[in-house]
């Protein structure tokens, strides 16, 4: 089974605000209003998301209906969350490590993940689950925010694939997780 990131960082390394404001995101537009910067190719690729519960919250917050209808949702939470009635056929609450988690997922047939949100990327790439990972880096620093990457116990070693530089300033960098086993 394949694990992919696709996620956007301010070039100092933060995914979201203190208070896990994403606003800056928004703050360098497009000149063409249908870019998408490769998000529907990618997640035309998944079977499956796996998130975080503050992601997930962050998701509901947004002003507009559930953008997953069509792909499974499992969110990872210890203390529980709420999943509204109406997603209770498209979202899931999985509790457990990732390895227990990606192993339950693949027996459930999912060929490839998208797992995002913070933690629960960090989590997946200390456990050596993460293949892929596309970042868009944004060209804005806060100075203090949401991290994307955690402590590791060793270092992690990426191969770039492929490089696009967007009109706005965004920078994306496909990269494949180097598995140190078949060096």
């Amino acid at each position: 089974m394949k694990a992919s990131v696709f996620i956007a960082a301010t070039l100092d390394g933060y995914i979201a605000t203190p208070d896990g404001d994403i606003d800056f995101l928004n703050q360098h537009p497009s000149t063409n209003p249908d870019e998408d910067f490769g998000y529907h190719a990618f997640i035309d690729t998944v079977d499956a998301i796996v998130m975080g519960r503050k992601s997930f919250e962050k998701v509901l917050s947004f002003d507009c209906d559930w953008p997953y209808v069509n792909i499974p949702v499992f969110v990872l939470s210890r203390s529980g969350v709420t999943v509204p009635s109406a997603l209770s056929e498209h979202v899931q609450v999985l509790n457990g490590d990732t390895a227990s988690i990606s192993e339950q997922l693949k027996t459930r047939g999912f060929k490839h993940l998208y797992i995002d949100g913070g933690q629960t990327i960090q989590g997946f790439l200390a456990a050596g689950l993460i293949q892929e990972l596309t970042l868009t880096r944004i060209p804005t620093l806060l100075g203090k925010g949401i991290p994307l990457f955690g402590d590791l116990a060793q270092a992690l070693q990426l191969m770039p694939i492929h490089t696009q530089q967007y009109d706005n300033g965004y920078v994306q960098t496909r990269y494949q997780v180097i598995d140190d086993t078949t060096l």
